[in-house]
C-alpha cells in the first residue's frame, strides 16, 4: 500500500468514525420520540430558569410587591440579573470541549441541573434582600446556563446530523412557549397565594419548588433511551483546540448572516416596557389584562410554529424565511389601530400568529448554520445576542416613548428594524436554504 493509499484509508476511516444514519434509516417513529424526549427536556428546563419561568415570576411579585420597587428599579435588577446570560457562549464553548463523566450532553445536564437543585435549596434558607435575589439570578443562573448548553448542543447535533433542524426548531418553540406561558397565566394566583404567606416562607417555598424541577431535569437526563443517544455521534474527536475552533467559528461565514438576523428580530425597540405602558395607561388595561396580553400573545406563536413544522419537510428554508419574515414585518401595527382592551387582546393573539413562521425559521437557519462540533457555541451565542439586544431595544423603546409619549413611534421602529431582515436575507448562503428538511444542501452544511 502507497503512502496516499494509506492515507486516503485513513482518512475514510475518520470519516465512517463520526457518519450517522441518513435521515431516510431513521423510522418516523424514531424521529417523533427523540422529538418528544428534546421537547420534555426544553420544557423542565425553561420551566426553571431562574430568571424566568415559574422562579422568574415569583421573584417579581417580590421585588414589585414586597421590596415596593418602581418599574425602573425592576428593570434595571433584571438588567443586572441578568449578566451571565449576556456570557452565555462560554457554556456554549465548553459543552463543545469538556466531556464531563465521558457522557457528554447527558454529564451537562445531570452535573449542573442536579448543582442547580441544589443551588435552589441554598438560597431557600437565606434571608430574602435585594442582594440575595440578585446573587440566586447570578449564581444559579450561571449553573443553569450549563444545563441548558447541554440541552440545546445535544437537539441542535441530532437535528444537524439527521436532517432535522425544521422539526428541531418547531420542538424547541413550541414546547419552550408553554413553558413560559403557564407562568404567565398563573401569575395571578402565584401572587395571591405568595401574598399570603411571610416573606421568609414564600421564598423558601418558592426556591424549593424551583430546585425540584431543576432535580426533575437532572433525573431526566439520567434516562438513556437509546433511540436518542444512539443516534447521535460525536461531532469532534481528538485533541482539543480552543483558540482553532474559535478562530473556526469566526471564520465560519454562514453564522455571520445567522447572527445578523437574530440581532434585527429581537432587537424590536418598545416591544417590552413602552407596550405594556401602552396597554395600561392608553388602552387602560388592568395587571390581570396585561399579563393576558402577553400570555396571548405567547400562545398566539404556537399554531404557526406548528405550520412551519408541517411546511419545512416540504418546502425549502429559503421560501420560508421569506414569506415568514413579510408576514412578521408588520407584526405590532395592528396595535396602533385597536381601541379597546379587548381588541387588543385579540390583536395580541394576531400578533404572536404573525411571527410564528419567521421565529422557527430563524432558528432552523441558526441550527444549519453551526460549525461543526460547535453547536453549543453557536446556539448559546444566540442565547447571549437575544438578552443584550432585547435589553437594548427595550431602553431604546423606553426613551422613544417617553420622549414622543405615543407607542405609534415604537410599532414603526419595530417595523423598520423588522424590515431590515429582508435584505440581510440576501446574504446567506443560497445551499443553505434551498433545500427542506431531510435533505442534505449541496457540500453539507459545514461547505463555506
Amino acid at each position: 500500500m502507497t503512502v496516499a493509499q494509506a492515507e486516503a484509508a485513513e482518512a475514510l476511516s475518520v470519516a465512517d468514525t463520526f457518519s450517522v444514519a441518513k435521515p431516510a434509516d431513521l423510522p418516523v417513529s424514531d424521529r417523533s420520540r427523540i422529538l418528544i424526549y428534546l421537547g420534555v427536556l426544553v420544557f423542565i428546563i425553561a420551566f426553571g430558569a431562574p430568571g424566568g419561568g415559574l422562579v422568574g415570576t415569583g421573584i417579581f411579585f417580590f421585588l414589585k410587591n414586597r421590596l415596593h420597587m418602581g418599574a425602573s428599579q425592576i428593570a434595571l435588577y433584571g438588567l443586572v440579573a441578568a449578566i451571565p446570560s449576556y456570557l452565555a457562549f462560554v457554556p456554549g464553548f465548553a459543552r463543545d470541549l469538556w466531556n464531563p463523566f465521558g457522557l457528554r450532553d447527558r454529564g451537562y445536564m445531570i452535573l449542573f441541573g442536579g448543582l442547580c437543585a441544589l443551588g435552589f435549596a441554598c438560597f431557600a434558607f437565606l434571608p430574602v434582600s435585594l442582594a440575595s435575589l440578585i446573587a440566586l439570578s447570578i449564581v444559579v443562573g450561571s449553573l443553569w446556563l450549563f444545563a441548558q448548553a447541554g440541552q440545546t448542543g445535544l437537539g441542535a447535533t441530532i437535528a444537524r446530523q439527521h436532517l432535522m433542524s425544521g422539526q428541531m426548531s418547531t420542538v424547541m418553540n413550541v414546547f419552550g412557549s408553554i413553558a413560559v406561558m403557564i407562568p404567565l397565566a398563573a401569575g395571578g394566583y402565584l401572587s395571591d397565594y405568595l401574598e399570603k404567606l411571610p416573606l421568609s416562607e414564600a421564598a423558601r417555598e418558592l426556591f424549593l419548588t424551583g430546585g425540584a424541577i431543576m432535580a426533575c431535569f437532572a433525573l431526566f437526563a439520567i434516562w438513556r433511551p437509546r433511540v436518542v443517544y444512539d443516534n447521535v455521534r460525536a461531532e469532534a474527536g481528538g485533541e482539543i483546540h480552543p483558540l482553532k475552533d474559535l478562530a473556526r467559528l469566526v471564520r465560519h461565514y454562514p453564522i455571520w448572516p445567522a447572527f445578523a438576523i437574530w440581532v434585527l428580530w429581537n432587537f424590536a425597540p418598545g416591544s417590552g416596557t413602552p407596550l405594556q405602558f401602552h396597554l395600561q395607561n392608553t388602552l387602560h388595561a388592568n395587571d390581570a389584562q396585561a399579563t393576558l396580553w402577553n400570555v396571548l400573545f405567547a400562545g398566539g406563536f404556537i399554531p404557526t410554529f406548528l405550520l412551519f413544522g408541517w411546511l419545512c419537510r416540504r418546502v425549502p428554508l429559503r421560501t420560508l424565511l421569506i414569506w415568514g419574515t413579510v408576514v412578521a414585518v408588520p407584526q405590532m401595527l395592528p396595535l396602533l389601530f385597536v381601541k379597546t382592551v379587548s381588541a387588543a387582546l385579540l390583536g395580541g393573539f394576531a400578533s404572536g400568529l404573525m411571527g410564528g413562521v419567521a421565529t422557527a425559521a430563524y432558528l432552523d437557519l441558526m441550527i444549519r448554520s453551526c460549525p461543526k462540533g460547535l453547536e453549543g457555541t453557536m446556539l448559546m451565542a444566540s442565547n447571549a445576542l437575544y438578552f443584550v439586544i432585547s435589553q437594548a431595544g427595550n431602553v431604546l423603546g423606553a426613551r422613544l416613548y417617553e420622549h414622543f409619549h405615543t407607542f405609534t413611534v415604537c410599532a414603526i421602529s419595530i417595523t423598520v428594524v423588522y424590515a431590515l431582515i429582508l435584505p440581510t436575507l440576501l446574504l446567506v448562503p443560497r445551499r443553505l436554504t434551498a433545500t427542506p428538511d431531510g435533505v442534505a444542501p449541496e457540500g453539507g452544511f459545514d461547505k463555506q
